[in-house]
């Protein structure tokens, strides 16, 4: 149920910032936690068979919500110290695609290292579709990550970001080939701690390191 699905992630996203809501009292707080599980435990069993592996999946990731949601405020951070447009952290939360799309992405990413079929590969989709970045579950990306407008931005499957990376719209972040017989292999850049990358630059190749500290300008292709 991909209706189901989409709304699960976007209730989920909303639960994990809802402390910051003056209206929110712990009472409704749990209740929305019990209720996110049990909805995901409910979809699961359309791609698993196993009832102690949907539990455990379960389980595995509402007990990381709580890591995921203390680097997510990293990245928070990082926006509202880099972006000059921003006014305040609510601001971003609420308005910000880049911020958005970081977010399920980092929980969408604990599922597809769980090995969970389908759901990570939609999730991601959904939020390509709502925001115009496009990040594979897949892709490994470190603490405070910045995307800045974020429209067009491409980061492939077997990507490598470090951390206090910065990347504006438009990026690239690509395979060479798209040969089947690769799907295994490392086919996406890796990118160092504290490289900025901006608009519509393509980093391509598996092999192609940007070293830490670097500064790509606009429009400029590396392979």
């Amino acid at each position: 149920n991909k209706h189901k699905l989409t709304n699960w992630i976007d209730d989920l996203y909303k639960w994990m910032f809802s402390i910051d809501d003056e209206n929110c009292s712990f009472n409704s707080f749990e209740a929305n936690y019990l209720k996110s599980k049990e909805v995901f435990y409910e979809l699961l069993i359309s791609v698993t068979v196993d009832e102690k592996q949907r539990l455990l999946i379960v389980e595995n990731l509402y007990s990381k919500l709580e890591e995921i949601h203390s680097i997510l405020l990293g990245d928070l951070e990082s926006i509202f110290k880099f972006d000059p447009a921003a006014k305040n952290k609510s601001e971003i939360i609420f308005s910000y695609p880049g911020f958005y799309a970081i977010s399920v992405y980092r929980i969408s990413h604990e599922l597809w290292k769980a090995k969970l079929p389908v759901i990570p590969r939609v999730i991601s989709e959904y939020v390509h579709n709502k925001t115009g970045i496009d990040i594979h579950p897949g892709a490994t990306i470190g603490k405070d990550f910045f995307i800045d407008h974020g429209t067009g931005i491409v980061i492939g499957e077997t990507t490598i970001i470090g951390d206090n990376v910065k990347i504006y719209q438009g990026v690239t972040l690509g395979a060479l080939n798209v040969l089947k017989e690769e799907a295994e292999i490392k086919r996406h850049p890796t990118i160092e701690d504290d490289v900025v990358i901006y608009a519509n630059a393509t980093i391509l190749g598996g092999k192609t390191v940007i070293g830490k500290k670097s500064v790509i300008g606009g429009n400029v292709w590396v392979s």
